[in-house]
């Protein structure tokens, strides 16, 4: 999110965002003035660029460049030889390279476009290789609130990013985004390769009894990665392409929310600079809360026996999708109100949340010896969806501004739903006979 925020400082424009039918606390003319002057501000104190909007498209999107191809790599390896070592290289190539992205924007758009496609590999590693950890550490009665809980980091990461980033922008520049950014995942790294373990057996200083819980509560699982993948019976098995489809449309209308939330803000809205970010950060610190609720409940009507998990992970789901989904249908309608846009956004960041505790980790379940390949398998649909769905968006919107969002927010929707459907009627959540250990004996 570093670049996202920063760039509105980076380029050589103060063309403002207007739309005249939107409900302001200022006249169009000092939302205007205000916005130069806060941009004439910022570029006071770093260099500023001469980048089209296509190159800006390019910049923006080149950190998935490289995801779709090391999902799949990365969550074998880490399944394979231990994720904390990937997990922590990822982690400490993305932080020091985002270091050097203001020398690499000096130098020119090709070795800024470079870096961030090793970046957005390196954050793949990370995101992919920590789920090889949690099938080892996290009791199935607790596995949903301990992944949700990690999880949320991204959306507390985003909400800090955009309340923090204009402010860096107007008052240090915009490389101090970077620099802070950079900064603490190097910090993060030395706290990480000391701390961390593969498992509990070979942790030096957890307790006895905490070590004994953690192995005995995973000792119906067979959690031992192999070499070998049951690559035909995965392609036949309906609750693994269940999850594969919820993943693309769950992530299709997560990734036009993140993606264009301060836009809409800004231009349907016409909010200031400052203002924006404040406002595009409500949904996510919401979100971030809900998520480690949602996990919290989640295994609550698991340990108490309530309801099934399966019918857990379903419910979730469907909550998450139809309330999310149906409150985003009417946005356009509202735009009149900012209060009213604001609340639908923060609803509907609420609700989808509970998806982190359905079918967002239900290859946990289904197949646990091989969580940290199917979570990169998982990522490579939703990296698709995440480079496909903006760029729909941005179509639709600049062919006609209003009709255009109504269309984003109904097509994004449909698909969600659609998603759902085939989730429900072939979701499971019992360990799948290709991911047992019986199986590979025959193999």
């Amino acid at each position: 999110m570093n670049l996202s925020i920063a760039i509105t400082a980076m380029v050589n424009t103060t063309e403002a965002p207007s739309q005249p039918n939107a409900s302001t606390e200022r006249s169009p003319t000092d939302s205007q003035d205000y916005w130069n002057e806060t941009l004439r501000e910022s570029k006071a104190v770093a260099p500023v660029y001469n980048w089209t909007p296509e190159i800006q498209g390019i910049l923006l999107s080149s950190l998935n460049y490289g995801s779709f191809l090391a999902p799949i790599p990365t969550g074998y390896v880490a399944g394979v030889f231990g994720a904390k070592y990937v997990v922590g290289a990822g982690l400490l190539v993305s932080s020091v390279l985002t270091l050097f992205i203001p020398l690499a924007a000096d130098a020119g758009v090709a070795l800024l476009i470079v870096l961030r496609v090793i970046q957005g590999i390196a954050q793949v590693m990370v995101l992919t290789g920590q789920y090889s950890i949690w099938v080892k550490w996290a009791p199935p009665l607790e596995r949903s609130q301990l992944t949700t809980i990690a999880g949320s980091g991204s959306m507390l990461g985003t909400f800090l990013v955009l309340i923090a980033g204009g402010l860096l922008c107007q008052n240090l520049g915009w490389p101090y985004i970077f620099y802070l950014c950079g900064g603490i995942g190097c910090v993060c790294c030395l706290i990480w390769f000391p701390l961390v373990y593969d498992d509990p057996q070979n942790h030096p200083f957890i307790s006895t009894g905490e070590k004994r819980y953690i192995v005995c509560s995973l000792a119906h699982e067979d959690c031992a990665p192999g070499w070998s993948l049951p690559i035909g019976a995965m392609i036949k098995s309906l609750p693994l392409w269940a999850l594969v489809v919820s993943y693309f449309c769950e992530y299709w209308l997560f990734s036009t929310i993140m993606a264009y939330t301060p836009t809409y803000i800004s231009s349907v809205l016409q909010a200031n600079l400052r203002d924006s970010g404040i406002l595009s950060a409500l949904p996510f610190v919401v979100g971030c809360i809900c998520i480690i609720l949602g996990g919290l409940l989640a295994d609550f009507l698991l340990s108490r026996k309530i309801l099934r998990l399966v019918t857990i992970r379903k419910l979730f789901t469907a909550v998450g999708v139809l309330v999310s989904s149906g409150i985003l249908v009417p946005l356009p309608w509202v735009r009149s109100s900012r209060g009213t846009t604001m609340a639908f956004l923060v609803l509907s960041s609420t609700f989808s949340s509970l998806c982190e505790s359905g079918a967002l980790i239900n290859f946990m379940d289904i197949a646990p010896r091989y969580s940290g390949f199917l979570k990169g398998l998982l990522q490579v649909f939703s990296h698709i969806a995440a480079g496909v769905a903006p760029t729909v968006a941005g179509f639709f919107i600049s062919q006609d501004s209003e009709m255009g969002w109504r269309n984003v927010f109904l097509l994004a929707a449909g698909i969600d739903i659609g998603g759902l459907v085939f989730y429900l009627i072939f979701g499971r959540a019992e360990v799948q006979d290709w991911a047992k250990e019986q199986m590979l004996t025959h193999l």
